[in-house]
């Protein structure tokens, strides 16, 4: 790896926001989902909260959420996204016209905060509105009486970051130190971290040019049964550690 790309992938993982996040509440369509992830690694969101639409996503694949830049949690419904922000201390904006709704730039977004985008003809879902703790819209000065949900979602998020950039939000790392270490790891080695996840075993150790410490020496524990494990629990909110040994 080049020193320009290590110094790009660090330089990118120390602005990620990981109290900021994005619910797409049954949004079907796989450009819209695509458009939204792309705009989630703009403004440094870490992952993607999508709630499974009733009739399916429209298209399968990566398009649907898994990028390689920003993870994606998958929830059966609206309620269960909502109570999982909330659960990290996050408030929750709906993007949703109400006689509540307020211009989506009176609101504060260098608090902890998620914003929720509703699906398609539909929008916002009534469960979704009513637990959410402010309603927010963009001002239309045209005929058309609303964007299209990853247009909005756009606006609003560059809003977001704005706000966070004034607040000197971006100058310093905000990850955990664990979560940070294993997301450099996975965004330099994506194969080399699915083959630990498929084998139960600890990410290898990285120099300061994100290259692997020993590496003949590490694969030949592999080879021997002696490599450091880690037990990888998969889920619907993805790979998550549950115990190391």
């Amino acid at each position: 790896m080049t020193p320009e790309r290590t110094a790009r992938l660090i330089q990118t993982l120390n602005r990620r926001q990981p109290d900021l996040t994005l619910i797409t509440d049954q949004v079907h369509k796989a450009g819209n989902i695509a458009a939204m992830i792309r705009t989630c690694d703009a403004v440094g969101i870490t992952q993607l909260n999508t709630v499974t639409p009733r009739e399916g996503y429209a298209l399968s694949g990566t398009s649907r959420g898994s990028d390689r830049w920003v993870s994606s949690r998958n929830h059966d419904t609206c309620e269960a996204a909502i109570a999982t922000v909330k659960a990290r201390g996050m408030k929750v904006y709906a993007a949703h016209f109400s006689d509540r709704a307020i211009d989506y730039r009176d609101v504060d977004y260098t608090v902890p905060c998620a914003l929720l985008t509703g699906a398609e003809k539909f929008g916002v879902s009534d469960k979704g509105a009513d637990l959410a703790d402010e309603h927010i819209l963009i001002p239309m000065m045209g005929m058309v009486g609303s964007l299209n949900v990853s247009t909005a979602a756009g606006i609003i998020l560059v809003e977001a970051q704005n706000q966070r950039l004034k607040a000197g939000m971006y100058e310093q790392s905000r990850l955990d130190p664990l979560e940070y270490t294993d997301t450099l790891f996975e965004w330099s080695f994506p194969d080399l971290a699915d083959f630990c996840h498929k084998k139960g075993l600890e990410y290898p150790p990285l120099d300061d040019l994100l290259a692997l410490v020993d590496a003949p020496a590490w694969y030949q524990a592999v080879r021997e049964g002696s490599a450091p494990q880690r037990q990888w629990v998969l889920a619907n909110d993805g790979l998550t550690v549950e115990t190391e040994t």
